[in-house]
C-alpha cells in the first residue's frame, strides 16, 4: 500500500491526537451531530439523519481503540476509553434534553429501524471499520474523523441518538416501551463500536504500524502530551496498573476482539433469524396475494364477452393452522352465484396445491347503478288520480317513505346506519345527512355508490346527500391501582363518547374493564358504576345503555398473557333492529 515508517509514524500520531478531550472543534462537532440526528429520527427524515451523519466525529476515537489493541499501547487505550466513555454520555445526555423539550415522543420508523439490530449489522461495521482504517493509513490528506462516509457514520452517532430517545420517552411516557428502544439503539452502537475496532485492530496488525521507529517517535511524543502524561502519572501511582501496562500478549488481545463478537452474536443471530421468518412470511403473503388477484381478474371479473363485471376493491389474506382466509371486496355489476364462489375457491387450491377445505372465502360485493338487484328494487307503480292529501298527511307519507328508502339503504359490511336526517327548502335541493357506525370511513368509491343508491331510492337524482362517519373504535381509561377512580386524563375521551351517546339513543357503550393480578374481582363492578355515574351525570346517558363485556374486539382482558395494568376499554355499538 505504499506506506513507509515516515507514514506510519504520521499515522500513529494522527490517531492519538484523534483521542483528545481537549479538542474544542471535537466537541462541537459531537453536540452538533448529536442534535441534528435526534431531531432527524423525530422527524423520520433521513435526508437530516445523513446530515448528522457526514458530520460525526466518533470515528476518531474508536480508530484510537483500535491502534491501542493492535499495538499493545496502554496508554493510548486508557485515553480513547476515556474519550468515548465521555463522548457517548455527552451525545446520549444532549439527545435526552431535546426530547423532553419536544411536545411529541412518538417512535417513527427511522427509530424502530435500529431496534433490532442483527448480524448483518455486524457484518457492516467489520467492513466499515477496515476500510476507514485502510483509508486513515494510505498517503492521502483528509481529516480522521470523516473516513469514510455514510457507511461508517450511519452506524454511530444515530443509535447513540435512539438510546437518548428511549430514555427520554421512559421518562415522559412509558417506561418499558423507553427502556426497549434504549436497548435495541445500544445494541447496534455496541456492535458497530466492538466491530469497528475489531476490524482496524487486523488492518493495523496486518500494515505492522507499530515498528520500533515508530515506537520510539511515538514515546517521545507522548512525553510531551499533556493527557498522555497525565494517565501515566496516574497509572504510576498504583502498582497494580502497572501490571496492566502491557495489557497482554498479542494473541491475549485477538482473543477478547473474538469473545466480543461472538457474545454479540447471540442477541444478534436471535433477531437476524426473526427477521427472516417477517421475510418469509410476507413473501408467502405476497406470493397468495398475486394467486388470489391473477385468479379473480382472469377468470371472474369479466362477462364472457370480455365486458367488465367487476373490479377489486379490497382484498385481505391471512394463514393460521393451515387454513387460509380470503377475503375479498369488489365492485360489481351482476352478483355472483355460490357455485362461481365455490369455483373460484377450487381454482385457488388448485394454484396452491391445497385442499379446497383449507381457504375460507368470503366474497363482499357492492353493487354498482347497473346491478340487478337494484333494478329489481325499483318497481314502478302505476299511480292511481290521488285525492290532495293534507299537510298532515304530506307530512306522514314523507316520512314513511324516507323510512322506507334509506332505513334499508345497502352498506358496505362492518357498517351500520345509526341516523339520517332530511331539510327541505325552497332555494335548494333535498339535503339528506346519514351518518354511519363502522370501524374505517368509507373509501371514496363506496361512498359514491351509497349516495347513487340513496339518489335512486329517493327517486331525487339532485339530492345533496352527505355522509357522517362514527368510530367503532376503542377508547381506553387507565386506572391507578386498587382505586375506581377516573382520572382526569380520561374525561375528554368520556366525553366525547357522552356526546355521541346523547346525540343518537340508538348507541350503546361496551365496556371491557382489565384488573391486575392483584386487585380484587369487585373493582371491576366498581369501576363500572364510576363510568356509568360519569356519563349518567353529565351527559344524562341511563346505565342500561351501558354493557359490561369480558373482551372487545377478540381481545380477553382476562387472558393469562394479558396487559397487566387496570385497563377498561370502551367501544361504541349500536342497538339490534326491533322486529
Amino acid at each position: 500500500m505504499g506506506i513507509d515508517e515516515e507514514r506510519k509514524t504520521e499515522v500513529y500520531l494522527e490517531i492519538s491526537q484523534a483521542a483528545t478531550l481537549a479538542d474544542a472543534a471535537y466537541w462541537f462537532q459531537l453536540i452538533f451531530a448529536a442534535g441534528i440526528a435526534t431531531i432527524g429520527l423525530v422527524l423520520s427524515s433521513p435526508a437530516v439523519i445523513i446530515g448528522a451523519m457526514l458530520i460525526s466525529p466518533l470515528m476518531g476515537p474508536i480508530l484510537s481503540l483500535g491502534l491501542a489493541l493492535a499495538a499493545g499501547d496502554f496508554v493510548l487505550l486508557v485515553r480513547a476509553i476515556a474519550n468515548l466513555t465521555i463522548s457517548c454520555s455527552v451525545a446520549i445526555s444532549f439527545a435526552i434534553l431535546l426530547i423532553f423539550t419536544l411536545p411529541f415522543k412518538e417512535a417513527t420508523s427511522e427509530i424502530l429501524a435500529r431496534t433490532t439490530p442483527n448480524t448483518l449489522d455486524l457484518a457492516v461495521a467489520l467492513f466499515s471499520g477496515a476500510i476507514g482504517a485502510i483509508a486513515t493509513c494510505r498517503p492521502i490528506k483528509g481529516v480522521i474523523t470523516s473516513i469514510p462516509g455514510v457507511s461508517i457514520a450511519v452506524a454511530l452517532m444515530p443509535p447513540l441518538c435512539v438510546v437518548g430517545f428511549g430514555i427520554g420517552m421512559g421518562f415522559s411516557l412509558s417506561l418499558a416501551e423507553g427502556l426497549q428502544i434504549s436497548r435495541g439503539g445500544g445494541l447496534l452502537f455496541l456492535t458497530n463500536l466492538v466491530a469497528i475496532a475489531f476490524a482496524s485492530t487486523l488492518v493495523f496488525l496486518g500494515l505492522n504500524i507499530d515498528t520500533e521507529t515508530v515506537r520510539t517517535r511515538v514515546k517521545l511524543w507522548e512525553s510531551s502530551d499533556r493527557e498522555s502524561l497525565a494517565v501515566q502519572n496516574f497509572l504510576g501511582r498504583y502498582n497494580f496498573l502497572q501490571k496492566l501496562r502491557p495489557i497482554g500478549s498479542l494473541p491475549s488481545r485477538l482473543l477478547v476482539g473474538f469473545v466480543s463478537i461472538l457474545a454479540l452474536l447471540v442477541p444478534l443471530s436471535s433477531s437476524f433469524a426473526k427477521l427472516g421468518e417477517e421475510i418469509s412470511l410476507k413473501q408467502q403473503q405476497n406470493t397468495l396475494r398475486r394467486n388470489a388477484i391473477s385468479i379473480w381478474q382472469d377468470q371472474f371479473s369479466n362477462f364472457p364477452n370480455k365486458q367488465i363485471r367487476s373490479s377489486i376493491e379490497r382484498l385481505s389474506i391471512s394463514e393460521k393452522d393451515k387454513l387460509i382466509t380470503v377475503k375479498l371486496h369488489v365492485f360489481t355489476s351482476k352478483i355472483y352465484s355460490d357455485a362461481e364462489k365455490e369455483q373460484y375457491v377450487q381454482e385457488l387450491a388448485n394454484k396452491l396445491d391445497k385442499d379446497p377445505q383449507q381457504i375460507q372465502f368470503t366474497l363482499t360485493e357492492i353493487p354498482t347503478a347497473s346491478n340487478e338487484i337494484l333494478a329489481k328494487k325499483e318497481e314502478i307503480s302505476q299511480p292511481t288520480i290521488p285525492t290532495p292529501p293534507s299537510l298532515n298527511e304530506l307530512q306522514v307519507n314523507l316520512l314513511q317513505a324516507l323510512n322506507k328508502a334509506i332505513a334499508d339503504v345497502s352498506l358496505p359490511p362492518n357498517t351500520q346506519l345509526v341516523d339520517y336526517a332530511v331539510s327541505i327548502s325552497n332555494s335548494q335541493a333535498l339535503l339528506v345527512n346519514i351518518v354511519y357506525l363502522s370501524d374505517r370511513a368509507l373509501s371514496e368509491d363506496a361512498q359514491i355508490l351509497v349516495i347513487q343508491d340513496i339518489q335512486k331510492r329517493l327517486r331525487v337524482g339532485n339530492a345533496k346527500v352527505s355522509l357522517d362517519h362514527i368510530s367503532t373504535g376503542v377508547s381506553e381509561i387507565l386506572f391507578d391501582e386498587n382505586t375506581a377512580t377516573i382520572p382526569t386524563s380520561a374525561n375528554d375521551n368520556l366525553d366525547q363518547l357522552g356526546k355521541l351517546l346523547q346525540l343518537y339513543p340508538q348507541l350503546n357503550l361496551s365496556v371491557a374493564i382489565n384488573l391486575r393480578n392483584l386487585e380484587n374481582n369487585d373493582l371491576k363492578k366498581s369501576r363500572f358504576q364510576a363510568i356509568a355515574t360519569y356519563l349518567g351525570s353529565k351527559w344524562q346517558i341511563s346505565q342500561q345503555r351501558l354493557n359490561i363485556v369480558p373482551s372487545i374486539n377478540s381481545v380477553n382482558l382476562n387472558a393469562v398473557n394479558s396487559s397487566p395494568d387496570s385497563k377498561a376499554l370502551l367501544k361504541i355499538t349500536i342497538s339490534p333492529k326491533k322486529e
